[in-house]
């Protein structure tokens, strides 16, 4: 069978019209009815129910689809193996990946990796909520805090912690608290995790915790514009380390109360399932475990 024949199917099948099928793989509807027309001479079997009005597919067309989606795919998969051989990386990442993390540290290196391998392509979706990997058609996502779902594919990229900092000029204004218990007293900066608010404050100190309940004016569910927010002197905020390092390595932000610990923040790769471990998801988590290594190294 040919295995254009078989990818015209399943387009036909997903958008319920030849014309559109045929359109959106660059062929005439003739060629496309045809192609169809040979795939059920070579089946022995009617794929579609065809009228004037609709084109339905049947019980046949439905127990091949899976069989068919699951060749093409396995096809796909061998492709890609074969190129990763030859250190060829190509085809489509879809990740999505968290605000702050993405926008500030991340997006070079996706830009290094594109450069390296010409052949790959990109669809970036930042946001702080993890993504539907079905609905939103994403393939892999990078987020921090342990995976919930434990069917998922997960590989661990790094290890941070979060640190409290402000900037220089809120700290010459408002001064610098010794102790997490002095926090209650500043303008703390919160985001949201779901629909609640990022609160309370976890420090330790020789095996003591220290479980503050801050307060403040300003909070938000995009953790980027919590970061800004403090560079900008508006508060105080927590937040993981690594997506400080560029703040902190150039004096924007003040880490306060250093010799308190926080709990370790893993930030873990996931997938939805084995079949999305493409070869370039694989360059993607080395790439993300050594970049964030060397940042970490520095601070």
């Amino acid at each position: 069978m040919n295995t254009s024949d078989l990818a015209l199917f399943i387009r036909t099948a997903d958008t319920g019209s030849i014309t559109a099928s045929a359109d959106q793989l660059g062929i005439t509807p003739a060629a496309a009815s045809a192609a169809l027309k040979r795939l059920e001479k070579q089946l022995e079997v009617q794929l579609f129910i065809r009228s004037t009005r609709q084109l339905r597919i049947t019980s046949e067309g439905e127990r091949f689809l899976l069989y068919c989606r699951n060749a093409l795919d396995s096809l796909e998969e061998g492709k890609a193996s074969l190129d990763a051989m030859r250190g060829k990386i190509a085809g489509e990442i879809r990740l999505s990946v968290s605000s702050d993390l993405g926008r500030n540290i991340v997006l070079p290196w996706l830009d290094e990796a594109m450069e390296e391998h010409p052949e790959l392509s990109l669809h970036l979706s930042v946001g702080d909520s993890l993504s539907d990997f079905y609905l939103d058609r994403v393939d892999v996502a990078l987020r921090y805090g342990e995976p919930e779902d434990s069917s998922m594919v997960a590989f661990q990229i790094a290890t941070a912690k979060r640190i409290a900092f402000a900037s220089p000029e809120y700290l010459a204004k408002y001064g610098e608290p010794t102790h997490p218990e002095e926090l209650r007293e500043h303008n703390c900066l919160r985001y949201l995790i779901g629909s609640r608010a990022f609160d309370t404050w976890e420090f330790m100190k020789d095996g003591e915790r220290h479980k503050v309940q801050v307060k403040g004016n300003r909070e938000s569910n995009d953790a980027d514009i919590v970061r800004r927010w403090a560079v900008a002197g508006k508060g105080i905020a927590f937040k993981s380390g690594l997506d400080l390092s560029a703040d902190l390595r150039a004096g924007n932000i003040v880490r306060l109360l250093p010799e308190y610990e926080s709990e370790p923040l893993n930030a873990w790769l996931l997938c939805p399932s084995r079949k999305q471990v493409t070869p370039a998801i694989l360059m993607l988590r080395d790439l993300l475990r050594e970049r964030c290594a060397e940042v970490l190294s520095e601070l």
